[in-house]
């Protein structure tokens, strides 16, 4: 076990408050917000609970050297100086991410093929051989920031991005990303002391985050690997510990999940996705059309959908929100609804009056999650009219 070192999370915008919260709720140390980033220190199974826990993390990063960087020629001195060959195997595969924001270089590519020349140089000094080079899944991910002349070096911890939870097998033509998904939700406040809907659930993504989050049950726990046990250092005993450890803290869940969608196609998906999660004791899910339903349940009601905007999904706007809020008016009484959707004109056309929103992005597209509160008699009359 090592002493605790820096790291940093790379998160969605607007994201940092969240992940942070549940960086501190983890037990990491020096927590500190930047921009699609946050920053906090622990020790290597704090790394590896990081990756299994965190809902709202796409990558894991471990610093190994910060530097001063003038030219090409400090770059490559500096990471040739780095005990490559204690890090990784020569057999590994490896790949070179770079980020640069400077005047020194100008072209990303050539500072991850100045890096590689340096690595692969290292070790054939070393052990005479060269590690390959692979971009597509490759066993180690390094990672080169460079900001006006410093250059930070880390490793990729995490490989995949960690929306990758691995029981996500089939989707439809616009999925959203596990991570989106997960931090939409606790944006929204699900905490899992209500029953929930997802009246439009395609693949079944809201779904799943939400029954992880009500059930306390680790983000990250289908998938089979991470870059960092490709590391020299890897403990996979210590590794095993902190899945243990995380999985005592599942908790019960005595409410409902309920997905609907309309395409006998998306049902069929979400549920193989439900089962391949483990989640089918938790979530039910029914071919239903939302604009033909009435709330399912008794007391409160958490709604969260993503409805189509017409980006990649044909659809008439006007009629289709406006049926929307029609719906939600009539049918769904005592009900906090939540949506989001890129297609800032037509939630103009829902009709009802929105208590919050909130900046967002789904991939490239610039979104908003909204909330209307549906309510119960005198109040729900009151209270529907208005423009979001």
């Amino acid at each position: 076990m090592t002493g605790n070192f820096k790291m940093m999370a790379k998160t969605l915008y607007g994201f940092e408050p969240i992940l942070a919260k549940e960086l501190r709720n983890l037990g990491a140390g020096h927590v500190e917000e930047g921009v699609r980033n946050v920053t906090f220190e622990g020790d290597t199974g704090f790394m590896y609970k990081a990756n299994l826990c965190l809902r709202t993390a796409l990558k894991v990063y471990k610093p190994i050297k910060t530097f001063r960087v003038f030219n090409e020629k400090d770059l490559y001195r500096h990471i040739h100086d780095i005990d490559w060959p204690s890090i990784f195997d020569v057999e590994n595969t490896f790949a070179l991410d770079s980020i640069t924001t400077t005047e020194v270089f100008d072209n990303s590519m050539f500072v991850s093929l100045k890096a590689k020349d340096a690595i692969v140089d290292k070790f054939r000094a070393v052990v005479r051989e060269r590690p390959n080079v692979k971009t597509q899944d490759p066993d180690i991910r390094i990672n080169i920031h460079i900001y006006k002349n410093t250059c930070t070096v880390s490793l990729d911890s995490s490989g995949n991005s960690l929306h990758q939870r691995g029981y996500r097998i089939l989707t439809n033509i616009a999925p959203i990303n596990e991570v989106l998904a997960a931090g939409l939700l606790l944006k929204s406040g699900w905490d899992g002391q209500t029953d929930f809907l997802d009246p439009m659930c395609g693949s079944g993504t809201f779904l799943v985050e939400a029954a992880m989050i009500a059930c306390n049950i680790p983000a990250n726990i289908n998938r089979e690997s991470y870059a960092f046990m490709h590391w020299k250092d890897y403990d996979a005993e210590l590794h095993q510990k902190i899945v243990d450890a995380s999985l005592k803290k599942v908790r019960e869940f005595h409410h409902k999940i309920i997905g609907y969608d309309k395409a006998p196609s998306a049902v069929r998906k979400t549920q193989e996705n439900v089962d391949h999660a483990n989640l089918s004791d938790y979530i039910d899910v029914e071919r239903k059309d939302f604009f033909r339903t009435e709330k399912p349940v008794e007391g409160k009601l958490h709604m969260v959908f993503n409805p189509p905007y017409g980006e990649r999904l044909p659809i008439e706007m006007e009629e289709f929100y406006g049926r929307i809020g029609d719906t939600l008016k009539q049918n769904y009484p005592g009900t906090e609804a939540w949506l989001i959707t890129s297609n800032l004109e037509a939630l103009k056309h829902v009709g009802l009056k929105t208590s919050k929103k909130i900046k967002a992005f789904n991939g490239k597209l610039e979104a908003r999650l909204v909330k209307y509160d549906i309510y119960e008699g005198s109040k729900k009359d009151k209270n529907q009219d208005g423009n979001p």
